[in-house]
């Protein structure tokens, strides 16, 4: 088929296309009947062409079902830990340690439970499978006798509902919290299955050492060829662009580098086309602008107390252009209360909150790739400078042009009265 309806059926199938790949880097688990289903239907009708571009750029394997799509994705980087999972509710918090242990002693519960699981059983099979000496001997203890711990099972068990591995029958978390009362939930198994990302099962890792076992948990083959070596820079490479919201050239190794210098105009072309993400190409690295906004777990700038710090410390630190202290940010801090203090929650304005709101505000520089910690303090990079503020300029106004008189329109119905 060929002329306008072609390319109109043609420009909706790739931006349908590219609905379903975006859906996919956002949330790499979507079932039939989670908040994507729109998207997760697009992927099914896709998955054919998703399948193969992202085993070919970034060595990822998608699986779909009539319940799930699955894309396995590996970080470019394994010791990136500023995007952590995060709870399922308003406050979004990030899981800590002790939750992404609960979260895998609850997955590996279910996988080996029924079909349904009340919650309070779960929690008797995750104390049970904690007591294991080398858990016992890390320092992590569960006996979910204590709120806080209840706290953490149900922010793991939110997770796994948003996921789509458990459905909720009955009952409610808070009322397990609370010693209350009890929830019941299906699992389903399928996406269940899906969970695990690495490309080998723990149980067959041999490495003794957290950052080894990483590497052998993900690791491909063996990189005995220039072809296999060359595909192993292009899929990092693609994994950074397609992950993070900067790559810098410092970051990069040598032949990495030499990869990107040669083949970035092929590279970004192809996340492009996919994702609708624009490259902006600079001295000192690339970054994907991603013109529609969403596509990202960090947002800056953001609206509300901590947002409003966080940019004002970052037009202070890229004027700076130097590492400054922590100390030094919560003087700063401190100084902008009395100015812009009004328009900040109460608890931001009170004496201490200082180190609080730098922290918080640290967090989501180094996240987006904006700072970084070192010996000397903190040092603003590169992309920074997009936050600077320069000096105002004022402009005389421009004298008004000589305009025409207007023409008189050829027919009115004006009367006039003089």
């Amino acid at each position: 088929m060929t002329g306008p309806l072609a390319e109109v059926l043609d420009g909706q199938r790739r931006a349908d296309l590219q609905r379903a790949a975006r859906a996919l880097l956002k949330e790499p688990l979507l079932t039939a009947d989670g908040p994507y289903a729109d998207e997760f239907r697009l992927v099914r009708r896709h998955q054919a062409e998703l399948r193969e571009w992202f085993e070919r750029n970034v060595g990822w394997t998608l699986r779909t079902d009539a319940d799930a799509a699955r894309l396995r994705k590996a970080p470019g980087t394994l010791t990136d830990p500023t995007h952590p999972a995060r709870e399922a509710t308003r406050t979004a918090l990030p899981f800590t340690r002790r939750r992404y242990v609960l979260l895998c002693l609850a997955l590996a519960a279910l996988e080996r439970g029924e079909a349904q699981v009340a919650l309070g059983r779960l929690a008797e099979q995750i104390v049970l499978a904690a007591a294991d000496p080398e858990l016992v001997a890390a320092g992590i203890v569960f006996t979910l006798e204590r709120r806080d711990e209840r706290l953490d099972l149900a922010a793991v068990v939110r997770l796994l509902l948003r996921a789509g591995v458990l459905r909720r029958v009955a009952g409610d978390e808070e009322a397990y919290i609370s010693g209350s009362g009890d929830a019941l939930y299906d699992v389903r198994r399928r996406v269940l299955a899906g969970m695990p990302a690495s490309l080998r099962g723990p149980s067959l890792v041999e490495a003794e050492e957290f950052e080894e076992r990483l590497v052998e948990m993900t690791a491909r083959t063996a990189l005995d060829s220039d072809e296999l070596r060359f595909r192993a820079i292009r899929w990092k490479l693609t994994r950074l662009l397609l992950d993070d919201p900067v790559l810098y050239y410092d970051d990069l190794t040598d032949d990495e580098l030499a990869y990107l210098t040669r083949q970035r105009g092929f590279i970004t072309a192809r996340i492009g086309e996919l994702t609708g993400l624009v490259p902006e190409v600079r001295a000192e690295g690339v970054a994907m602008v991603d013109p529609l906004d969403d596509l990202t777990d960090v947002r800056m700038p953001e609206q509300g107390t901590h947002g409003h710090v966080t940019l004002l410390l970052a037009q202070y630190l890229a004027a700076a252009g130097r590492p400054v202290a922590p100390a030094e940010l919560a003087r700063r801090v401190r100084e902008l209360a009395a100015e812009h203090g009004g328009f900040w929650a109460k608890s931001a304005r009170e004496p201490g909150a200082e180190p609080v709101l730098v922290a918080q505000a640290l967090e989501k520089l180094v996240a987006l790739g904006l700072a970084e910690h070192t010996e000397q303090g903190v040092v603003p990079r590169p992309a920074l400078a997009r936050y600077a503020v320069g000096e105002a300029v004022v402009r005389e106004p421009a004298a008004p042009p000589n305009r025409p008189h207007p023409p008189t329109a050829p027919h009115t119905n004006v009367k006039d009265e003089r």
